[in-house]
């Protein structure tokens, strides 16, 4: 592994060109892992305790926000528009 980040320095610095490409790539990685990491642990629709939890969609309060980006919603208006189970 060592040899393959030396080798990866040597080609960077007879390439100064490829750093932002680097950079880049690297931020996407980044960023889609936290996305799908937040999906699987903040979506309300996965359910990791089957057994203490196994529906988490029901603890959901009616003006509570799980969506990651909403257009013109405020959650904290919302009325109780379902029953309760």
């Amino acid at each position: 592994m060592s040899s393959m980040l030396r080798l990866v320095a040597k080609q960077l610095k007879s390439h100064p060109a490829l750093i932002p490409l680097f950079v880049f790539i690297g931020g996407g990685v980044t960023m889609s892992a936290t996305y799908l990491c937040r999906l699987a642990l903040k979506n309300p629709d996965v359910s990791w305790d089957r057994k203490n939890n196994p529906e988490p969609w029901n603890k959901l309060e009616h003006n509570q926000q799980y969506k990651l980006f909403t257009v013109n919603m405020d959650y904290s208006k919302l009325k109780k528009d379902r029953p309760d189970f």
